[in-house]
């Protein structure tokens, strides 16, 4: 009897808020510039805000004159020394997390500061939000009865009363003594620093409990099914954990992904939620039950801007936009505010809005991730819908990927690489190729016609990985586990050499 109870209720809340949210896509300017202006007064004080005069700022446009972009590099300086103590530099007071992502080509790591206000207002109500939209969706769930399996990081000193970690290294460790009793592994072993034990404590004990809902990358979750399947003899996951209804997903693209976890799962109802969280913040999720483009939230401590990709330069800021005045179908670089001291902070993600009335956003790559030797202009999106294409019409899975670029010398033509690691490799390795790069030039206009006769580009090239290769690369970067994950597209040829060093003894 308690169970439809505590539906009602959570109805009752969500109904409320969902009208909230509505509100806010019907009057975009108003709610974004008053997020913008709540950032600057509280950051007034602070070394930047009196540097670039965060009181004297009256207007957006105001702010968009004043303040510079910046990358991570640019603010690197005043991260250091927030990471040692001092106080008042970006954000006011003193901040004790800092996530740590992958780096830049100044720097082996950033590490994005994480204040209180950031965890409360962006990370944590994010995730209340989804999970209430999720109770709205499906009136049905008994997923208040279970527990969640989070496969997340972990969290370490660096001195001076900080922290540094992953973000959900951070979140955990940040979460009330009770959420304890709704999630598993207990806290001790999801801050387990060693990714492999933490991995296997997790194996040993997962049989043993009621799992509902998954919460992590699905690249990650892959290596823990299997290890489960392993340890329990069983062949679905479903067998192991009945009740299991939910996998709230993020992180990277889960199309190439999606038939596999189907199989490997076993239950014809699973459902699957994507959300965009990163260590900067938390964006957008899937606010329908199928699967698309995912709802930006708009009161979450953030201030949107957006630098058209065909403008795209990082110190310029002639062609940002604001929220506002953003077009569907137009590819953008992601640059926000935010109450973590980021300011006109450009994220590294690009986004198309496929409507502006709600705002929706497809992820659809890297500002550093796409290549464009010959004018072919490829990103993530087009590689993850290829690859998924040539996978299902080969009957293989994909456990991960890269490509890099085969630049022109001379009379030769340039290629695509690509390396993948399959969980099955294909039977005629030549004729997954041949139809990947097919489905790629069918995606991708640009592509196709610098294919027309090898004009510009040969036939891409296909190596298949060894298995653990993507794991024991991250391993050896000290990136294994949490959110990190391999590049999809790199400009340079520098991670595919080194893979192509590690893979060079394997052969099918």
């Amino acid at each position: 009897m308690l169970l439809p109870v505590i539906h009602q209720l959570l109805n009752i809340y969500y109904r409320k808020r969902i009208r909230e949210i509505e509100q806010h896509h019907q009057h975009p300017q108003h709610i974004q510039e008053k997020q913008l202006f709540s950032l600057l007064q509280k950051a007034s004080e602070t070394e930047y805000g009196q540097k670039y005069g965060f009181s004297e700022i009256k207007t957006y446009e105001d702010y968009k004159r004043k303040v510079p972009l910046v990358t991570y590099a640019d603010i690197h300086p005043y991260v250091e020394r927030m990471k040692k103590g001092e106080t008042g530099i970006l954000w006011p007071g003193k901040v004790t997390y800092f996530a740590q992502s992958s780096g830049t080509t100044s720097t082996r790591s950033k590490y994005i500061p994480i204040s209180k206000e950031k965890l409360e207002n962006t990370h944590f109500k994010g995730g209340k939000d989804l999970l209430q939209h999720y109770f709205y969706l499906y009136p049905d769930t008994k997923l208040i009865l279970g527990k969640s399996l989070k496969l997340g990081g972990s969290v370490k000193p660096a001195g001076n009363h900080s922290y540094i970690g992953d973000l959900s290294g951070i979140m955990i460790d940040e979460l009330p003594f009770w959420a304890d009793f709704r999630t598993f592994p207990d806290k001790k072993t999801a801050l387990t620093p060693d990714w492999h034990t933490k991995i296997n404590r997790i194996i040993e004990k997962a049989a043993e409990e009621d799992i509902r809902a998954l919460v992590g990358i699905p690249s990650w979750f892959l290596t823990l099914i299997t290890g489960v399947l392993n340890k329990t003899g069983k062949k679905k996951l479903i067998d192991v954990w009945p009740n299991l209804e939910v996998f709230f997903h993020g992180g990277i693209s889960f199309e190439p992904y999606r038939k596999q976890f189907d199989e490997l799962i076993g239950h014809p109802g699973m459902r699957y939620m994507e959300i965009y969280n990163a260590s900067e913040g938390f964006f957008a999720f899937q606010d329908e039950k199928t699967p698309g483009p995912l709802r930006l939230m708009l009161d979450y401590d953030i201030f949107y801007e957006f630098i058209p990709m065909i403008d795209y330069r990082e110190t310029v800021s002639e062609s940002v936009v604001p929220l506002w005045e953003v077009d569907p179908g137009v590819n953008y670089a992601v640059v926000i505010s935010s109450s973590s001291g980021l300011w006109r902070y450009i994220l590294g993600d690009t986004v198309s809005f496929t409507s502006i009335k709600p705002y929706k956003i497809k992820i659809t790559g890297r500002t550093k991730h796409f290549i464009n030797m010959v004018g072919e202009e490829v990103v993530v999106e087009n590689t993850d819908k290829a690859l998924k294409l040539a996978s299902e019409k080969h009957g293989v899975f994909v456990k991960d990927y890269t490509v890099a670029p085969v630049f022109m010398r001379g009379t030769q033509k340039g290629a695509h690489e690509w390396m993948v690691e399959f969980e099955n490799p294909p039977e005629d390795i030549d004729a997954f190729a041949r139809d990947l790069d097919g489905f790629l030039q069918q995606i991708n206009s640009d592509y196709q016609i610098k294919r027309t006769n090898d004009i510009s580009l040969k036939r891409l090239i296909l190596h298949v990985a060894r298995p653990g290769l993507f794991q024991d690369w991250l391993a050896k970067h000290d990136k294994l586990g949490g959110q990190h994950k391999i590049p999809r597209l790199r400009t340079d040829r520098k991670l595919m050499e080194e893979l192509l060093e590690m893979n060079s003894s394997y052969s099918l």
